[in-house]
């Protein structure tokens, strides 16, 4: 049986999502997300196991696990950024933000650094159309954001 990397097997982040969100079809998304972040994605044994508990098609576990853009199949970094690209953050500097982000650690859109530190996303929208450009480190929200603060805001993660 697989194991994450604290050692913690997949049966056991199944069990602890479940019995955090109950053994019901309703709770597919919570469950995965749970899983999801207990591992750090979702292999396929979890999804087998989750639908083998949930009594859910696989094939209904994998399209939720790759539509929902805060899960994962794949393995992600350790920290995850997840960079906004709509319009109202495009127009106040994003685009110089971005191109920051990739510089700095030499990654395009939906890669993980070869360490496993870092995984690079973009998303749509943050909801923080205010105080753009924002971007996202695990769940912690950078808005505001200049070009030359990217390298100091990722320092925090060493």
């Amino acid at each position: 049986m697989e194991q994450n990397n604290n050692g913690k097997m997949i049966i056991e982040a199944v069990d602890e999502a479940i019995d955090k969100f109950g053994n019901n079809r309703d709770e597919i998304i919570p469950i995965l997300n749970e899983v999801n972040r207990t591992i750090g994605y979702l292999p396929k044994e979890a999804l087998e196991e989750v639908g083998k508990r949930l009594q859910s098609p696989k094939s209904q576990l994998f399209s939720a696990a790759t539509f929902y853009h805060m899960l994962s199949v794949k393995p992600r970094g350790r920290h995850v950024i997840q960079f906004c690209e709509s319009a109202p953050c495009h127009v106040v500097g994003g685009r110089e933000v971005w191109q920051a982000l990739q510089d700095e650690l030499q990654l395009q859109p939906g890669e993980t650094s070869p360490d496993g530190k870092w995984s690079l996303l973009t998303t749509s929208c943050l909801g923080a159309c205010g105080v753009g450009p924002v971007f996202l480190v695990d769940e912690e929200l950078y808005g505001n954001v200049q070009p030359g603060q990217v390298k100091d805001i990722l320092s925090k993660y060493e």
